[in-house]
């Protein structure tokens, strides 16, 4: 199933110069005799990322214009993400997930560890940038062609195959602010002949991290002071005392009692209008010798900012080794291999456990806040708590990856027939240890009754106190896949106009997915730390037809189908019809239709018992009882599980574009394209099950209610549904300019730009009777989804120097509203990057850039924590970085 550029080294090139060499390009399996097809393609060469001045991939393709909402980076990695050191991109907006990422036109398998509990996706921190010749995005549907997930199309990564000698290169950068320090070498080395090529790549990559602390805009939870919220955590030191109505049942199976006496002795909040009396049930500790900080006292709860001790950017080092190479067996047949292989390490740091009313103290615990104050309406009350593990220290990570991929296959031809047959085999393992910061909550609860740990006076604890309830955690995840494919490629008949051509194919793939923390995990004793848990296989056999049909001298017509059936949910059929006219010598017009599909990922289907601590508005409570408790988000226990009867996402899409070679020396692209999908696949959403379905038990745990006000939420249950359709659509526009001077050098004009006209999707909504429907909703232009975004570019070339500037724009876009249905604007955001080259050294590339030339900081937006949206924007600020490369 090769689709890659047809190599110059290669034994079988054809060498008769009457004759033009046919090659495969990105999206079809038919060769052909130029790289302009029916469907639109991006290509970015080894000097284009380079010229990004970025270290790996996902620095390069985040900026890309057709990137969009669902692309991520480790930038905003905690100790609460579940899948920490990897990245991806999303074209189109569309969610990483409906992105097909390939590897010289193949498969590679998905990271061990998904995204935000649900996004499967392949890990571009895989594969070095030393090792990459060109990247090729196809930027339509290309399900009938390569299967599942080529929804909103594909990224080709072409491996390097011209290596003749040795390389070295290096580069060193830092950052204007601190922290991300980065060191990369690399050695290449390979040879060549008329039977074959071998290349080889070792990569060394390490990035210092950056914490929150090291950017002033997003140093604290607390961002009134540029006019954003307080997301101080409801946790804080030494805590908050939590009241509870009716009985409830800890860790160890004790049970803890709140008398009708006691409930009525707290202070009345407000009456509802039923006349219940709504009680205050939350109070800062300000009880003993160690008290909360009054600064921090805000609404009767004691906060904490955790924002200083949280990594923005792990500290990651990788070393990569990669071979590709091809040999002659003999006449007409040659053989070929792929070999990759990868060890990571990250580190990840965020702030002490919270916890959240998963701890108790009985009121005749010797330790209870109030045990010397015989007054006091808590006194003797059993009681829960909200309070910070800090006196165990930050929360602190290790994840330990192995990445493995080989392909051996043969190739050749058989009767003016091109064939091509390969076995491709890929392992992703890792280790996610946390060795600092993780409380048992079996141990703790036990410390509590045993009067061993006091939550409430943390500077009287001992070091072996606080070392019982201390653990180390460990969660073991690894994804595999095996595939066999063929393909026969060739003509089948001619007509008037040409040669009609055609390639038929085969390919079984089996896949597995293993994550699996360990048994505390599973027991729920680790508390304020999300773990997923899924494991599942499947197998996938498709079989595939492509035509390319001459119907005139100047068009031609790309016929695909493929056939799939899975071993989990059944099969589906995709089709896709693209046209490619040129009227005249200057002009390309193209167009394309087909469907596309995107299978249940693994973890949808197969996800374990998996908890998270979304934060919630419990808008029913607020509605009564207007308590900033009730009103404002704070964090609660969501339980998140997969579903067996997910079938897959549909999707329709088409595109139509022209491209005019003007002049010589100017060209003009322009695209409309065109999604529509169906069955998406979403978890519904912790805070849209509470705004549906809050007094629904089945879903939503609460206490006993409180007269006709429903009681707190204790836990909300969580799960994957087919639900609602995304349709999208707008254009991409291309610009490509050259100016050949004679004394000032050689210019090079780049523009590319990707707007969008409509992004409307459907959603499960309900109004505040706890009616629900099906709503539509533009997305344009909302929060992570910017209208249009555009990079601009300019190579400078004379003699021996190369100067680059390149220019990216992400456009201004509204963020969530706010409690009150507002929505402030984010800023639209341009940067700089620019580097310069001198070449006048024999074998020798001198290099010095920055990105983010003038240090712009990213933009702020409220509704986020730290002040700032991690998915699309940068907090690293000016890069500044130098590098060498020498050839022998």
């Amino acid at each position: 199933m090769a689709v890659i550029v047809a190599n110059s080294h290669s034994a079988l090139a054809n060498t008769d110069e009457n004759k033009v060499e046919r090659i495969e390009v990105t999206g079809s399996h038919i060769k052909r005799t130029d790289m302009e097809g029916p469907s639109p393609i991006q290509s970015l060469s080894a000097a284009d990322l380079a010229a990004t001045g970025s270290t790996d991939l996902i620095g390069a393709l985040q900026k890309l214009p057709v990137s969009g909402a669902g692309t991520f980076s480790t930038q905003g990695n905690s100790s609460d993400d579940t899948a920490n050191g990897g990245s991806s991109v999303a074209l189109r907006g569309l969610g990483a997930s409906s992105t097909l990422v390939l590897i010289n036109g193949r498969r590679v398998a998905v990271s061990p560890f998904a995204k935000d509990i649900e996004t499967s996706f392949v890990d571009l921190n895989t594969i070095p940038v030393s090792a990459v010749k060109r990247i090729d995005i196809l930027k339509d549907g290309a399900s009938a062609t390569y299967g599942s997930d080529a929804v909103a199309g594909v990224i080709n990564i072409i491996m390097r195959d011209d290596i003749d000698g040795f390389e070295v290169a290096g580069k060193i950068s830092d950052t204007a602010d601190g922290g991300g320090e980065e060191q990369n070498f690399t050695l290449l080395w390979g040879s060549s002949s008329d039977k074959g090529y071998h290349n080889f790549s070792l990569d060394y990559f390490k990035r210092g991290d950056v914490f929150y602390a090291d950017r002033d805009y997003a140093s604290t939870a607390d961002q009134r002071f540029r006019g954003g919220n307080n997301s101080l955590s409801s946790s804080g030191i030494p805590g908050s005392i939590e009241a509870f109505k009716g009985t409830r049942t800890d860790s160890l199976g004790n049970t803890y009692t709140v008398t009708d006496a006691q409930w009525n002795g707290l202070p009345t909040k407000s009456i509802a209008d039923d006349g219940t009396p709504v009680k205050q049930t939350i109070f800062a500790d300000v009880w003993g010798n160690d008290k909360c900080d009054p600064d921090l006292i805000i609404g009767d709860i004691c906060r904490y900012d955790y924002a200083p001790h949280m990594s923005l950017v792990p500290s990651t080092e990788r070393i990569s080794f990669n071979y590709n190479g091809v040999q002659e067996i003999t006449d007409g047949v040659e053989g070929f291999m792929e070999f990759s292989a990868q060890h990571a390490s990250t580190f990840i740091q965020g702030a002490g456990s919270p916890s959240f009313t998963e701890l108790f103290m009985s009121g005749d615990n010797p330790n209870h806040p109030l045990a010397n104050d015989a007054d006091h309406f808590l006194h003797g009350m059993d009681i829960s708590m909200r309070r910070r593990t800090y006196d165990i220290g930050n929360r602190k990570k290790d994840v330990d990856s192995e990445y493995y991929r080989a392909v051996i296959g043969a190739r050749g031809t058989y009767n003016e027939w091109d064939w091509e047959t390969a076995y491709s085999a890929i392992r992703s393992s890792a280790v996610e240890k946390g060795f600092d910061g993780f409380p048992n909550k079996l141990r703790a609860q036990e410390a509590i009754n045993t009067g061993r740990w006091n939550p409430f006076e943390p500077s009287t604890n001992t070091a072996e106190g606080l070392a019982f309830i201390e653990t180390t955690t460990t969660r073991y995840g690894s994804s595999s896949m095996q595939s066999f494919d063929a393909t026969i490629s060739g003509e089948l008949f001619e007509m008037s106009e040409g040669a009609v051509a055609a390639a038929f194919g085969v390919e079984h793939r089996y896949e597995k997915i293993e994550d699996n923390p360990d048994s505390q995990y599973l027991r729920g004793e680790i508390f304020g730390t999300e773990a997923t848990q899924a494991n599942g296989d499947r197998d996938n056999t498709a079989v595939f037809a492509e035509f390319n049909v001459p119907v005139l001298e100047n068009l031609e017509l790309q016929l695909a189908l493929r056939y799939e059936n899975y071993s989990d949910f059944g099969n589906t059929t995709d089709p896709k019809i693209a046209f490619r006219w040129s009227p005249n010598e200057d002009l390309v017009v193209r167009g394309s239709w087909g469907t596309a599909f995107r299978a249940p990922s693994l973890v949808q289907l197969h996800l374990g018992r998996t908890d998270e601590s979304p934060s919630v508005i419990d808008k029913e409570r607020c509605q009564i009882t207007k308590s900033e408790l009730d009103c404002e988000p704070y964090e609660y226990t969501a339980v998140v599980a997969g579903n067996k009867n997910l079938q897959p996402e549909t999707s329709t899409n088409y595109n139509l574009g022209v491209v005019w070679q003007a002049t010589e020396d100017f060209s003009i692209g322009v695209d409309y394209w065109n999604y529509d999908q169906e069955d998406l696949i979403k978890k519904i959403g912790a805070q849209k099950l509470v705004d549906c379905c809050g007094t629904d038990p089945k879903l939503v745990v609460r206490g006993p209610n409180e007269g006709s006000t429903p009681g707190r939420i204790q836990t909300i249950y969580d799960t994957f549904v087919n639900i609602g359709g995304r349709e999208t659509d707008g254009f991409d526009v291309n610009l490509a300019y050259k100016l050949d001077t004679r004394d000032m050098g050689l210019f090079k004009f780049d523009y590319k730009l990707s707007y969008a006209l409509n992004f409307e999707e459907q959603s499960f909504e309900s109004d505040k009777d706890g009616n629900t429907s099906i709503v539509a909703e533009d997305l344009n232009g909302e929060y992570q989804h910017p209208q249009f975004r555009w990079t601009a570019s300019i190579d400078w070339e004379l003699d021996d120097v190369l100067t680059t500037l390149s220019f990216s724009h992400i456009d201004e876009y509204n963020d969530l509203a706010d409690a009150n249905g507002n929505k402030f604007k984010i800023d639209s955001w341009t940067t700089l990057d620019a580097s310069v080259s001198y070449m006048g050294f024999d074998n020798l590339v001198l290099t010095a850039g920055a990105a983010n030339l003038m240090n712009e900081e990213a933009p702020q937006a409220p509704s986020e924590w730290s002040g700032i949206d991690n998915k699309t924007h940068s907090a690293l600020g000016r890069q500044v970085y130098a590098k060498f490369k020498y050839n022998f």
